[in-house]
């Protein structure tokens, strides 16, 4: 075990190298430039979107699709806000630095325009499967838009996220739930487990209507509380906010906060864990974009951009604050021995003594089973394409019982594995992007032309 977790261990640091950083990035950048800088410019129309209330054809019927705008981007944002804007943001800046959160933000800017282009590939080219619901996603624009000579990378998408499913999304999730409830309430991490998996069975096992029927209770109640409590403790601590935030700036350029100085520490950490927490580029998203009812494909693309922006500029940007206001007032990280999470609830904790580390606490339960929500319909749609629809409620089982896993395991080998994975699903997905870039590009005039004319609002 100890030989095949290093194994992975060598791969994961190979797939999430300097290489992909700049391919998940630079198709960010070119996205943005053959855009015209459209996240920029059509940002406050798409939030819009994103959260008014779903409208019906003017005759009365509905448009093609399963669930609505808004449950779309539940969904996927139940999966994107998770431990990562946690515990992954205090793991970039004690690795890489306060100037880490500003290379977060910058890796969302440019992300955005990624998560756009998946969102309009996911819904140009989803098909209805044989249980009439819709599928979409990487694997599906490989294989329709790129053609059958690529199908190969279609299926060697599908194959990484259902595996990558089972970890990232599943099993180190109720883990992370298991430790923080037992750290929090002291209850053993069995009994966390049959709670959990009871919970994500009833859930699960009822599909992508029922999946995002939760994401849109919980997603946004429990960004709201998050986002307001680390509010509470800016607001609380506001005489440090001014030299956290120039402290963010001045960092990102030099790097004289990180052990060692090293400005190339500084941009990876902060570029590597942004990625990780907004999935821009992992081709993960665009699998529940697929879902939307929607008239056009740019519109849901549109919702879809939104995510990356609520998911890093506003969480992340929560949390990476609060851990540099905690190391203006102390002089050192609050706890050095301490990383991710735990770094994280001491941090909120010293700021605001009582309901800071509650923040945390509470918000990191909620943001672990929303992931394994989410990423339970990504794990199916990508099973039922490798091994035909008929595999579905097979999985959604086992993925269940991954849930119960996860709470009484060591996971040492499972997040290695997982997080190879996990990056292995981008390397496929970000070709497609290139390559079929033109496609976007051509969507987006379309829809632009057709709002002018009036044809659509």
């Amino acid at each position: 075990m100890e030989g095949l977790k290093s194994l992975f261990d060598t791969l994961g640091n190979l797939v999430w190298g300097p290489y992909m950083l700049v391919l998940l990035v630079g198709t960010g950048v070119y996205l943005t430039v053959r855009l015209l800088g459209l996240q920029f410019t059509l940002l406050p129309y798409a939030l819009k979107q994103a959260f008014m209330p779903h409208k019906k054809k003017a005759d009365g019927s509905d448009h093609e699709g399963d669930i609505s705008h808004f449950g779309a981007l539940m969904t996927a944002l139940s999966a994107t806000i998770g431990t990562g804007n946690i515990a992954g943001v205090a793991t970039a800046v004690v690795l890489g630095g306060p100037g880490a959160v500003f290379w977060m933000w910058i890796t969302a800017i440019f992300g955005m325009a990624t998560k756009y282009g998946e969102g309009v590939l996911a819904v140009k080219y989803r098909v209805v499967n044989s249980k009439g619901q819709m599928s979409g996603g990487p694997m599906y624009y490989i294989e329709r838009g790129l053609g059958k000579n690529w199908k190969w990378m279609a299926y060697a998408f599908a194959f990484f996220g259902t595996v990558a499913s089972f970890g990232i999304g599943s099993s180190v999730q109720s883990n992370s739930v298991a430790q923080a409830v037992h750290t929090s309430f002291g209850v053993d991490g069995w009994i966390t487990g049959v709670v959990l998996t009871v919970f994500t069975g009833i859930v699960v096992l009822g599909g992508i209507k029922s999946i995002a029927k939760a994401a849109s209770l919980i997603v946004p109640a429990m960004a709201v509380f998050y986002v307001l409590g680390g509010l509470a403790i800016i607001i609380y601590n506001a005489h440090l906010l001014g030299d956290a935030v120039g402290l963010i700036f001045s960092d990102a350029f030099t790097g004289q906060a990180v052990a060692g100085g090293a400005i190339g520490a500084v941009i990876r950490y902060g570029v590597a864990r942004g990625v990780f927490s907004n999935e821009a580029g992992m081709g993960s998203a665009p699998i529940a974009a697929a879902a939307a009812k929607t008239d056009h494909p740019v519109r849901q693309a549109l919702v879809s951009m939104t995510g990356t922006f609520i998911d890093t500029i506003v969480v992340c940007s929560i949390t990476g604050i609060v851990l540099v206001m905690g190391l203006i007032s102390t002089g050192h990280f609050v706890k050095p021995e301490l990383t991710g999470a735990a770094l994280t609830t001491s941090t909120f904790n010293q700021l605001l003594p009582g309901p800071g580390g509650w923040v945390v606490s509470i918000g990191l339960i909620f943001f672990a089973y929303s992931t394994i929500l989410g990423w339970s319909y990504y794990g199916e749609k990508c099973a039922a394409y490798v091994f035909g629809d008929g595999a579905t409620l097979i999985y959604r089982l086992v993925y269940v019982g991954t849930v119960m896993l996860g709470t009484v395991a060591s996971l040492d080998l499972v997040w290695s594995a997982a997080d190879t994975f996990n990056g292995l699903m981008a390397i496929p997905n970000l070709i497609a992007l290139l390559l079929l870039s033109g496609v976007i590009i051509k969507e987006t005039k379309d829809f632009k032309a057709k709002r002018a004319s009036g044809e659509l609002h």
